[in-house]
């Protein structure tokens, strides 16, 4: 029979729930855990996506656990790939054996005087939901809405008389061999679509509204590759790992402090990959700074050689209208397509979707102040997997995963049941919690949660900084509040933090 109840509660089976299950056996191996899938599968973003060419834009080794070296030869690795890294994880580890497929999370209710969630459940396959409940509640659910991604109200849309497709809802049996297709969007999907797709297609035309900065990099790492041949598996991980971070920490920096040097450097960069045929200013140079937006990564100048041999081409001007056989734009310009893909972005999400309430109080994300990145001001046990905006998404993760261990053992050592994040400095501005301009991040911006302007209500975005925070940082550090403690003859039986370290 199913257990009803365990200390921790992972929602989603992604490569964030996969790595904080991880990290629970590993630090806190006397906790109880189940991991709760919507779907049907594991692998989150790796196993949803679908579409022509689906790759990482971050390399492999940030992009994958510290725990487990990436040993494949391709730095920038395709879905498949990433796919199977993510299953071997999860059953080397006996990880998948703790997972719930179609189990649905709706809502969670908090009770102080229970110390616990009441996790609400949907399934497929029954009528009426079921409830479990937990101590803690790890969201690992993602930062979009899986069910559809966002689409503009493009006028005379319903007029096209051929397909329209979005990436997130691409399925095996979509023909597009001998087509004309035009891929809508400029960001790191329709950079990977454009030059996968023109091996096939009669011809690809990107159409963007906006430039957005390129940067072209081997899929193989030539030093790491060589690195595992000389030295041990992990200690060549570790080392080119860091030269990675350290790397993508340089240039964000520079990116910040001398934007005008780093965007002469990136245009210039896509000058050389270009012949003369293309206007670099027009379609290559953005109106923002670099890293206000995401860098698109071009592996192998794939993209620039698409555009190069004429099986590709690049649009950029805003849609008038839809017509019967294509777009028409605002220039007069009809774009004739057979297929029209909108790669228009993601529907970002707070709290994987689900309503949250505390002591019958709902919350509203929007309200909340974020700890560390990862919790709320007064919502008690509940924390959040969310990546970096500047670099690899798992490299946050990792941490998060590390800092949610090292709550529960402290709750464990002084004997209590709720740790609460507690809003008590008058003095701390508001900011905004993402850095970035992206569009999918301004059409959330009246749901997101906010960050302060210092510690411990901001996230920094910085590696070595969240080391030192969330790896070696006080827990009472004055604003997460130890409470509810637990009965006496509970106690006693309690191992210490040591001892579950131990084994």
């Amino acid at each position: 029979m199913t257990q009803k109840h365990v200390d921790v509660l992972i929602v989603g089976a992604g490569i964030s729930g996969i790595g904080a299950a991880y990290h629970l056996q590993t630090n806190c191996p006397d906790r109880t855990y189940a991991i709760l899938e919507g779907r049907d599968a594991i692998g989150g973003t790796w196993d949803l996506f679908r579409y022509p060419g689906i790759r990482s834009d971050s390399d492999m080794f940030t992009l994958g656990f510290v725990f487990k070296p990436w040993e494949e030869q391709k730095a920038i690795a395709d879905g498949p790939s990433i796919l199977k890294y993510l299953h071997e994880t999860a059953d080397e580890n006996n990880i998948t054996e703790n997972i719930r497929f179609d189990h649905h999370v709706s809502s969670a209710a908090w009770s102080s005087k229970d110390a616990r969630w009441t996790v609400t459940v949907k399934q497929s396959a029954t009528e009426n939901p079921i409830e479990l409940t937990c101590n803690f509640l790890f969201l690992c659910g993602g930062y979009y809405k899986y069910e559809a991604g966002y689409t503009p109200d493009f006028d005379g849309i319903e007029r096209f008389q051929g397909e329209v497709i979005h990436p997130q809802q691409w399925t095996d049996d979509i023909d597009y061999k001998d087509k004309h297709v035009v891929i809508i969007g400029s960001g790191a999907t329709a950079v990977t679509l454009v030059p996968e797709m023109a091996t096939e297609a009669a011809h690809v035309t990107m159409l963007q509204r906006s430039p957005t900065y390129m940067l072209s990099r081997p899929a193989e790492d030539a030093f790491a590759n060589w690195l595992r041949k000389v030295l041990p598996v992990k200690l060549a991980y570790a080392i080119i790992r860091w030269r990675n971070v350290l790397l993508t920490m340089y240039i964000f920096n520079r990116s910040k402090k001398k934007p005008a040097q780093i965007k002469k450097y990136l245009i210039n960069q896509v000058s050389k990959k270009l012949g003369t045929d293309y206007d670099v200013d027009t379609h290559f140079t953005p109106h923002y700074g670099p890293w206000d937006q995401r860098l698109c990564l071009v592996p192998d100048d794939d993209f620039f050689n698409a555009l190069n041999n004429n099986s590709a081409s690049i649009v950029t001007d805003h849609i008038d209208t839809f017509t019967e056989k294509g777009i028409k734009l605002k220039s007069g310009e009809v774009l004739e397509a057979d297929m029209v893909v909108t790669a228009t972005g993601l529907a970002l999400e707070v709290l994987n979707g689900i309503a949250v309430s505390v002591d019958g109080k709902a919350i509203d994300p929007a309200e909340l102040f974020m700890y560390k990145g990862m919790m709320y001001n007064d919502v008690p046990n509940l924390a959040t997997s969310f990546g970096y905006t500047n670099a690899s998404w798992t490299l946050r993760s990792d941490l998060t995963c590390t800092y949610v261990c090292r709550l529960l053992n402290h709750m464990n050592q002084t004997a209590t049941r709720q740790c609460t994040p507690r809003l008590n400095d008058p003095t701390m501005k508001e900011t905004a919690w993402f850095n970035l301009s992206s569009g999918y991040v301004q059409r959330a911006a009246d749901k997101l949660p906010k960050q302060g302007d210092k510690n411990p209500w901001m996230a920094p975005q910085n590696y070595l900084l969240d080391i030192k925070n969330l790896k070696f940082g006080n827990m009472d550090d004055g604003t997460m509040e130890f409470s509810n403690p637990r009965l006496a003859e509970s106690i006693a039986s309690t191992p210490t933090a040591d001892e579950r370290l131990a084994g």
